[in-house]
């Protein structure tokens, strides 16, 4: 950990200075006069914009490629030839992967910031500054260090728990601690964030960038839904839902749809529980660097990146139920146009040969087009268009799930209600019942051009729901992780996930758009977790011990 334990001190004195480079009003830095922290907490805007840099740059290193090779790749939802990544989709990543790393350290940066206003603020704050701003503050700094030890625990599993980093200054040492300790501290993080962030009624304002108390509650029911925790899931998620804060676009918003989420207009809309801001055209590591990676051509980008290091699967492409609305939003396929890609010419048509990494289509989530597009803002690698670490639509789908608890299927009104709500909004029929374990014709089998791949495949309608739902919005991963419950988080044991996953065609199209080249991997248990980075270990060899308890203040 010295590699980012010895960040702390530094974060100390800078996390609230980090948005330096940044044009939007929402980050705007403080008087360009000298700045410390003994002069900086004095007035109740300087105290609010403390948390402005926990919403941006910490991310990222995550977002830049790192989030959506853990969680699309591994998962079976994307593919990539490109070096740095492909280790993800075939189960090969070591403690050397750079990527690997720079999840950790984004990660960890988003922990260690978090820190240190938690721990330095309050001990320079003015007594002028109102106390409701104060704890607001706090709560949200709590958010962002729950937000980001949550992915770090899905990620490699026991790690260490750190409140402060000058605890550790004389010694880099620092032992794992056990997966169900890390849990509780998420939780007990959530909780003061949901006791002392400010209500909100979202409004689709772009100024309502902040987390409230409201996505607090809906964190908590996401990690209670992790534990198995079903009584409490439901009761946050329930919170949340009668609270009134979120709407859905296309079923509480009308003419608004699915696609529509992702446009850069549509920032911080009433759907958004926690978002990244990015500042579009801003320094390097302020804007959003999504589609540099994502978008299929130059021509959508407009500022000479769109690389497609990314493309479907077959698996991903076939999972789709026929007329899903969410398809045209998230995937791009031969022949579909696209009126808010390159408008100055009339919009985009994807061509006949689209083909992104070897799939017969390309990704759309998260592509946005060219800075005339986006009103003027933009350029190479930063993009305007914020990014979802939490929408309403998950709140809906976590209540049906706790509803149906450990039971295999479920005909209860108000869990269908939920689901049924969000199929709405994608143009699919309702169903009837609830099945989380019934076979199915596999959609990737085709007698003629892939008859290699099992006729039959295991479906689990919540688990499809979720994938189709937030495909490249980097969850899928985290949801196979937790198939096999909370006992299985704790011990590692994955034969659910192992059975869906060793199912999945990987493969790629041939030139006819038929034959598929099959590709099909099957992790091990050890998979689940990946490698802390050997820069880690080698500074704390601690980090290769036992985890042991931790003590609780």
């Amino acid at each position: 950990m010295k590699t980012n334990i010895k960040y702390l001190i530094g974060a100390a004195l800078m996390s609230i200075f980090a948005v330096t480079g940044c044009k939007k009003d929402f980050f705007n830095r403080p008087p360009e006069s000298a700045i410390t922290l003994d002069n900086f907490y004095q007035t109740d805007a300087q105290v609010a914009a403390s948390t402005n840099g926990l919403y941006n740059s910490v991310w990222f290193n995550y977002v830049v490629k790192a989030g959506w090779a853990v969680c699309e790749m591994t998962s079976g939802n994307g593919r990539s030839y490109s070096s740095d990544v492909s280790d993800f989709g075939q189960f090969t990543v070591t403690n050397l992967n750079t990527q690997n790393g720079a999840a950790w350290a984004s990660l960890w940066t988003v922990v260690e910031q978090s820190n240190a206003l938690i721990n330095y603020m309050p001990t320079k704050v003015a007594s002028t500054v109102t106390k409701s701003v104060v704890n607001n503050a706090l709560g949200e700094a709590h958010f962002m260090r729950a937000m980001g030890y949550f992915h770090i625990v899905r990620l490699w599993g026991a790690v260490p728990i750190i409140e402060n980093g000058s605890n550790f200054l004389g010694d880099f040492q620092v032992p794992r601690n056990n997966i169900a300790d890390v849990y509780k501290f998420i939780i007990n993080d959530l909780k003061f964030a949901e006791a002392n962030c400010t209500a909100m009624i979202r409004t689709g304002s772009t100024t309502q960038g902040h987390v409230s108390s409201g996505s607090a509650s809906a964190m908590l029911a996401k990690v209670y839904l992790y534990m198995q925790d079903y009584t409490d899931a439901l009761a946050e998620a329930q919170k949340v839902i009668q609270s009134g804060e979120f709407k859905l676009y296309g079923i509480d918003i009308a003419g608004k749809t699915y696609n529509d989420l992702y446009k850069t207009a549509n920032n911080n809309n009433e759907e958004s529980i926690c978002q990244i801001q990015w500042a579009g055209g801003a320094a390097y590591g302020h804007g959003n660097p999504q589609q540099a990676s994502l978008a299929y051509s130059t021509v959508i980008t407009g500022t000479g990146d769109g690389y497609a290091t990314l493309g479907p699967t077959p698996d991903l492409q076939n999972a789709y139920e026929a007329g899903d609305a969410r398809l045209h939003g998230t995937l791009m396929e031969a022949g579909d146009f696209y009126p808010e890609l390159d408008a100055a010419s009339g919009g985009y048509t994807v061509p006949a040969t689209v083909d992104a990494q070897g799939g017969d289509g390309a990704i759309k989530k998260y592509v946005v087009g060219t800075p005339a597009d986006n009103g003027g803002i933009g350029a190479a690698q930063s993009a305007a268009n914020n990014t979802y670490l939490m929408r309403y639509a998950e709140v809906y789908l976590i209540a049906a799930e706790a509803i149906m608890g450990n039971n295999t299927t479920s005909t209860d009104p108000t869990a269908l209600g939920y689901i049924n709500t969000i199929r709405k909004r994608a143009n699919l029929a309702p169903i009837t019942e609830i099945n989380r374990n019934h076979a199915v014709q596999n959609p990737n089998y085709d007698a003629t051009y892939n008859p290699t791949v099992p006729t039959t495949i295991v479906r689990d309608d919540i688990l499809a729901e979720r994938r189709i739902e937030f495909a490249i919005e980097n969850d899928y991963w985290y949801d196979l992780g937790r198939l096999d419950g909370w006992n299985g988080i704790l011990t590692n044991q994955h034969p659910k996930a192992i059975a869906i996953i060793s199912q999945q065609e990987r493969g790629t199209y041939a030139s006819d758009r038929k034959t598929i080249y099959h590709q099909a991997y099957t992790p091990s248990n050890a998979d689940f977790q990946l490698p802390i980075p050997a820069t880690e270990t080698t500074s704390d060899p601690k980090l290769l011990d036992a985890p042991v308890p931790y003590v609780f203040k």
